[in-house]
């Protein structure tokens, strides 16, 4: 009974990925562009948010409350940097699948 149960489940989820298209090279360059897009407004926010954290330092003298704003700071700066570099590799890698799409044939 529970083997016909998982040959049933496996039937539909094979029909289920066989009537899935498969992705073209039109949404390989579309998902490049988008990330490309992605990473230059992060890039410009990134520089930003790190010459506003450049500009402000924290005012208060405790030598505590200095060390967890710079934690912050840094914390803050750093995943700003990541997001935009993520976006970046994203898209240099899209734009290579599109690429590679276009020259070589299905087999």
């Amino acid at each position: 009974m529970e083997q016909e149960n998982n040959k049933k489940l496996n039937q539909i989820q094979n029909k289920e990925i066989v009537n899935q298209p498969e992705k073209g090279p039109l949404s390989f360059l579309t998902g490049s562009i988008t990330s490309f897009i992605l990473f230059i407004a992060f890039y410009k926010l990134s520089i930003a948010i790190s010459i506003y954290f450049t500009t402000h330092k924290p005012t208060n003298n405790s030598e505590i409350v200095q060390n967890i704003s710079s934690s912050l700071n840094t914390l803050i700066i750093g995943l700003s940097f990541l997001a935009t570099f993520s976006f970046g590799f994203i898209g240099l890698g899209l734009f290579i699948v599109f690429f590679r799409s276009l020259i070589f044939e299905k087999e």
